[in-house]
C-alpha cells in the first residue's frame, strides 16, 4: 500500500458477526482483495460483502486518510482565507450525492475541530446532518471540566440531527456535561421569547453558549432541502423572508447576502445566539456546502461571522466568483 494513503479500520471485535465484519473490512481496504474474492473466502454473496463495506464507511468504522495534496482544493482554501480573513479553511472535493457530500464535509469539520479541543473548554454546537457526521471523526475523551452547550433552541421532533440530539452526541464522545436551550427555535412572540429567557435553566444554557470557547455550526438555505425551511413556521414565511432579502439562516437567524439579519418577525422570535454574539466566540467553525447552500455560506463569510469554514469545491468556487 502507498505510504501516502492510510486506511484505519476502527472495529468492534465483540461476537462472531463483528469478527467477520472486521475481517471483510480489513481484507478489502488494507489487504486489497476484491469483493468477489472476499465473498468466496467467507462463503457469502458479493452483495453481502458490498453491504458490509458500505456500512463500514457510512458508520465511521473505516476512515480513509488521503495524504496526497488536492491542489485545486488547497488553492481554494488559501483564497478563502485571504478573501475573508479566516483563520482556517478546508475544502473537500464535490460529489453529486447530497447525503454523501454532507458526510464528507462533516467528517472534515470533525477533523478540523478535534485537535482544538482541550479539557476545561465550552463547546457550542448547532444542529443538522453535517454536524452529526462530524462526531464520527472525533477522538473519544473524558473531559470532566468541559461542557457542551446548544447555541439555539430545537425542533419538536427530529431524526438524530436536531439540536438536543447533536449536542448530546458531542457530549457523549467528549465525556462532558451538556447544557440545553430547552425551548423551540421560534417562540410564538417576541414577548414569550423574553419570558422564556428569564427561566433559570435556559438563562444558564444561554450564558454557557455566549461564553463558549469554540463553536461549530452549520447553516440552511430556503429550499425544500432545508429541514428548517420545511417546518410549518418557516414554510409559512418563506415568501416574506425572500422579500426581506433572506438567502438562508445561521442558527435560525435569517441573513441577507451580506450576512446581516433581515428585518423579519421570525428574527425577533428566535431562541438562539445572535450572529453578533457568535462572532465574539474565539474560535468558530462553519461546516456547510453544496451549491444550494453556497449563497448563505458566502453571506456568512462576507459578514465575518465565523473564523473557519469547511465546505466543498463547487461551493467555494461559486463564493469566490461572486461580486457582492
Amino acid at each position: 500500500m502507498s505510504d501516502k494513503a492510510r486506511i484505519v479500520p476502527v472495529v468492534n471485535a465483540d461476537g462472531d458477526a463483528e469478527h467477520i465484519r472486521a475481517r471483510v473490512v480489513w481484507y478489502y481496504y488494507v489487504g486489497g482483495i476484491t469483493q468477489q474474492e472476499i465473498a468466496d473466502k467467507f462463503g457469502m454473496t458479493r452483495l453481502r460483502v458490498n453491504k458490509i463495506i458500505g456500512q463500514a464507511r457510512a458508520d465511521g468504522s473505516v476512515r480513509i486518510d488521503v495524504r496526497l495534496p488536492l491542489a485545486h482544493c488547497v488553492e481554494l482554501e488559501e483564497q478563502l482565507k485571504t478573501r475573508f480573513g479566516l483563520v482556517d479553511a478546508r475544502v473537500v472535493p464535490s460529489v453529486a450525492d447530497a447525503d454523501e457530500l454532507q458526510r464528507l464535509i462533516g467528517e472534515a469539520a470533525g477533523e478540523t475541530l478535534d485537535p482544538l479541543l482541550e479539557d476545561g473548554q465550552i463547546l457550542g454546537v448547532g444542529w443538522g446532518r453535517t454536524l452529526a457526521a462530524a462526531i464520527k471523526t472525533l477522538t473519544q475523551r473524558r473531559f470532566t471540566k468541559s461542557s457542551v452547550a446548544t447555541l439555539m433552541g430545537s425542533l419538536t421532533r427530529g431524526y438524530g440531527t436536531a439540536t438536543l440530539e447533536v449536542a448530546t452526541a458531542f457530549a457523549k464522545v467528549l465525556g462532558a456535561e451538556c447544557f440545553y436551550i430547552a425551548a423551540p427555535i421560534y417562540c410564538p412572540s417576541s414577548e414569550s421569547l423574553q419570558v422564556l429567557r428569564t427561566h433559570y435553566g435556559i438563562a444558564e444554557a444561554m450564558r454557557r453558549a455566549e461564553t463558549a470557547d469554540i463553536a461549530m455550526v452549520s447553516c440552511g438555505d430556503l429550499s425544500d432541502r432545508s429541514q428548517l425551511a420545511s417546518t410549518q413556521t418557516v414554510a409559512e414565511n418563506l415568501a416574506s423572508l425572500r422579500a426581506a432579502g433572506a438567502v438562508g439562516d445561521l442558527l435560525g437567524v435569517f441573513l441577507d447576502n451580506h450576512g446581516r439579519p433581515v428585518d423579519h418577525p421570525l428574527n425577533e422570535r428566535v431562541m438562539a445566539l445572535s450572529p453578533a454574539q457568535l462572532k465574539e466566540i474565539p474560535r468558530t467553525i462553519l461546516a456547510s456546502g453544496g451549491m444550494h447552500k453556497a449563497p448563505i455560506v458566502g453571506a456568512i463569510l462576507r459578514g465575518g461571522l465565523v473564523k473557519s469554514v469547511v465546505t466543498d469545491e463547487a461551493a467555494a468556487t461559486f463564493i469566490l466568483q461572486q461580486q457582492i
